[in-house]
């Protein structure tokens, strides 16, 4: 296929913050697989086609591992990322390696020891309503419900006491921070957190599943202190922030589509097909990256081995091979093979408990409050984004 002969930059931004850029239309139209440039002058592939997607997310041939040559980061802060061993488990190794750990962690995370947690996300949910409602509009939804559940909610599931967030909140909102030793310092704030948490719960055990590996791991010598550390701050970090992030810009997307909003409102049924819906508009990964460790043919491209590849999960899920009317925000219906949460072997671990959370959370804010409204224009409302993850920094909303 010939290619253009200066590959324009990536990520590119977005006009709305929870819908993916217009401008993936055009990429679409050159074909499924397109050059990019990153930040620091490299290109790589990026991936817009569904198919295409999929099947490089599901190939053996591709790579997480970012120490791999070529492997493409999207900014120097997440480049930096390997070098703090955050990536160590789970989100950058390969199998085995990862085929190990994740065996650990799955009997953790079937639906039914999800839907145990059904009742205590449906407390929390209410509780931090409840106290909304008491203080009365406007409220900020970023701090008063959207940031809160997910925390209290990973935080019950890992037998975390959520009193000590002052210990974690900050130093794993400043591991992505562009300075890279503002990102050090916070994997050694957080590593000693979790670290003497775990030496207090083998002392007094509790509930939850840092508990179960302690007993069932830790205990038989089949999973170090060090790994369980390094398990603990990747779902915590990674339970809270996303879903979070999703509640934020879901929620906004809703009230910028409010027949949408009436529809779940008045149908709370709705709720976990819009979940799907929700995730597939929102997008809230731009592009997964990966790394070609073989040469692979697909649709007529030839990727050569060392090549950087972005999974635009984002632009994929704005195809008509998944849903038909891909540029409508549509509650109704239920795009479950979306790719919000991944595929293949390294699809997310804990979408499980992110469905349940996404779905108590929609359902019950529309039906609690059915009012709900912003509180400011949309233009006024002010976002960010750390890697590859757009975020909202507040949504002044009032009822």
């Amino acid at each position: 296929m010939s290619m253009p002969a200066e590959a324009p930059a990536f990520p590119i931004g977005r006009q709305c913050p929870y819908r993916p850029s217009q401008g993936y239309a055009e990429f679409r139209r050159e074909g499924p697989l397109s050059r990019v440039r990153l930040y620091d002058g490299r290109e790589a592939w990026l991936i817009t086609g569904y198919r295409e997607a999929r099947a490089l997310l599901a190939d053996r041939r591709v790579s997480i591992n970012p120490r791999v040559d070529g492997f493409p980061a999207l900014s120097a802060e997440m480049a930096e990322l390997e070098n703090t061993g955050y990536t160590d488990v789970l989100i950058g190794v390969d199998p085995p390696v990862h085929t190990r750990q994740r065996t650990m962690l799955i009997p953790s995370f079937s639906v039914r020891r999800m839907n145990a947690l059904r009742p205590a996300i449906q407390d929390i949910v209410d509780q931090r309503i409840d106290a909304m409602l008491a203080a009365g509009p406007p409220a900020d939804l970023v701090a008063a419900f959207a940031l809160p559940v997910p925390s209290m909610a990973v935080c019950v599931l890992l037998g975390v006491p959520y009193e000590d967030r002052d210990a974690f909140e900050g130093p794993a909102r400043s591991l992505f921070d562009a300075d890279p030793e503002q990102a050090a310092d916070a994997m050694t704030a957080l590593s000693d957190y979790f670290g003497q948490l775990i030496r207090d719960k083998e002392t007094n055990p509790g509930t939850g599943l840092l508990d179960d590996l302690i007993a069932g791991q830790v205990r038989k010598g089949s999973l170090s202190r060090e790994e369980l550390v390094r398990y603990a701050m990747l779902m915590l970090i990674a339970g809270q922030d996303t879903t979070a992030n999703v509640i934020s810009l879901g929620t906004l997307a809703l009230l910028e589509h409010p027949d949408q909003f009436a529809k779940l409102r008045d149908s709370p049924n709705l709720a976990p097909g819009a979940v799907e819906e929700i995730m597939r508009y929102v997008s809230l990964i731009e592009a997964i990256s990966r790394v070609a460790l073989e040469d692979i043919e697909i649709s007529g491209y030839h990727i050569k081995a060392g090549e950087g590849l972005l999974i635009g999960a984002a632009a994929a899920n704005f195809s008509t091979a998944l849903v038909s009317t891909p540029e409508q925000l549509d509650v109704t219906r239920s795009p479950r093979h979306h790719l919000g949460f991944g595929f293949g072997v390294h699809q997310c671990i804990g979408q499980n408990l992110a469905r349940i959370e996404l779905e108590l959370a929609f359902r019950t804010l529309t039906r609690r409050i059915p009012g709900l409204q912003l509180a400011v224009p949309a233009s006024e409302i002010r976002t960010s984004v750390t890697g590859p993850m757009e975020r909202l920094t507040t949504l002044p909303v009032t009822w």
